[in-house]
């Protein structure tokens, strides 16, 4: 008789890893690494995901020497992730494991300089019905006074399945 492995069936969903990693010591903060190992590029920024749940995001970006500028505020790119990764989890957390979605536009407001870490607040409608969907979502960058530095609005094509 040798040994058997039983393999999952399927790979966990972005809500499954929140809620189960969310739970655990410093389970946001590997569950942030995660996100940033799956989308690279957004893993070039150092935030942490704060709360996640269907059509609702908050992520922290850390004030560090690597998303400065040369006025020494946060560089106007960097917010812009942070834009896209809070909108883009707001949105994907409703359909992750019964559908998929994509950028389509981005867009910031830049209305002061962003000094300290930066926290990003998304509330969307998150469709429920299957089929193609362009679903306009914002999220409000604050520092830690409270004071809009920038404003994402991002339009997400999301494909949910019959």
């Amino acid at each position: 008789m040798g040994l058997s492995l039983a393999l999952p069936t399927k790979r966990p969903t972005v809500s499954e890893l929140w809620l189960t990693m969310s739970r655990m010591p410093a389970g946001k903060t590997l569950f942030s690494k995660l996100i940033g190992t799956m989308a690279p590029y957004t893993g070039s920024i150092p935030f942490t995901v704060l709360e996640a749940r269907v059509g609702h995001a908050t992520v922290e970006l850390r004030d560090t020497k690597k998303v400065r500028n040369h006025l020494n505020s946060v560089h106007a790119i960097a917010l812009m992730n942070l834009g896209e990764v809070s909108t883009g989890l707001a949105m994907m957390f409703g359909i992750d494991g019964r559908g998929r979605g994509i950028i389509t536009h981005l867009e910031m407001d830049y209305v002061a300089k962003a000094r300290g870490n930066i926290r990003a607040v998304c509330d969307a409608k998150v469709p429920d019905t299957s089929g193609s969907h362009d679903c306009e979502v914002e999220a409000l960058l604050k520092d830690t006074s409270g004071q809009i530095v920038a404003v994402a609005r991002a339009v997400w094509r999301v494909q949910i399945d019959g």
